[in-house]
């Protein structure tokens, strides 16, 4: 109870800073994302055993231009190319090779392009047609939310096919399915009290939300099995590492800002 009591807590406040961040300003938005990217480059290098002062003057560098100046066309196209291309590369890795090669060049490949620019593209999703509609970031990790709850839900209730047992032993087929169903059905939710995108909008994102999401997930299993961890921190009582917490959507929410851009 004490253990399910600390987890709710820490959930509870965890979501309360980031909505009222989001709903408050665009610039608190941006200033929580600032340090929950902080955090999150802080415990990824300890799982890479990297240690390097100038991640963390590129985080705020890149937030500035990209966040605050609003530098884009060019600038983010190419960001959003090269960022794809490593997700992509690390998906490769997940699925064909035992373990992700860590030589010093790919450590910090990973802290620019899988962890530093998956920040940026979050904090650029809330915009439409240049104004801040912060109910679409909201409505994303929503999503996620809905997402990884009945993923969980439908897994432990039902789960009888192993996902990727020898990354992650708890995760089934049958809960990804049950995730990617449920969030489908809340999308048209989501959709209907957010007044934002349409439903249509809403039902691919919920899609793009629940496979690069767990993508994301597994990616970040992987990366605490071989720095032999069970958490990627201890900032978040119950549910261990910020790291932990925004795994999904961090990886998911590349594609959906592309998808997007797109449209």
């Amino acid at each position: 109870m004490n253990e399910l009591l600390k987890r709710t807590l820490s959930g509870a406040l965890y979501v309360v800073i980031l909505i009222s961040a989001i709903l408050f300003h665009e610039y608190s938005f941006i200033a929580l994302f600032f340090a929950f990217g902080i955090i999150c480059l802080y415990e990824l290098q300890n799982l890479l055993k990297l240690n390097s002062y100038l991640n963390y003057i590129v985080l705020l560098v890149t937030l500035v231009v990209f966040g605050i100046l609003k530098i884009q066309d060019y600038a983010v196209i190419t960001l959003l190319i090269i960022t794809i291309f490593v997700k992509v590369l690390l998906l490769k890795d997940l699925i064909i090779i035992h373990e992700i090669p860590l030589f010093e060049g790919k450590k910090y490949i990973l802290t620019l392009f899988y962890l530093i620019s998956s920040i940026i593209f979050l904090t650029l999703i809330p915009y439409e047609n240049g104004t801040y509609s912060p109910f679409i970031l909201i409505g994303v990790f929503f999503l996620v939310w809905f997402n990884d709850s009945f993923a969980y839900l439908v897994g432990k209730n039902f789960g009888k096919i192993k996902l990727y047992e020898r990354i992650s032993p708890n995760k089934t087929v049958e809960g990804f399915l049950g995730g990617l169903v449920f969030a489908m059905i809340a999308s048209f939710g989501v959709a209907y009290f957010t007044k934002t995108l349409d439903y249509q909008t809403w039902l691919i994102i919920s899609i793009l939300v629940s496979v690069f999401g767990t993508c994301g997930d597994l990616i970040q299993s992987k990366l605490k099995r071989q720095a032999n961890v069970k958490d990627s921190g201890t900032i978040m009582p119950g549910h261990g590492g910020l790291l932990d917490r925004l795994d999904s959507i961090l990886f998911a929410g590349t594609f959906v800002y592309a998808y997007l851009l797109i449209i």
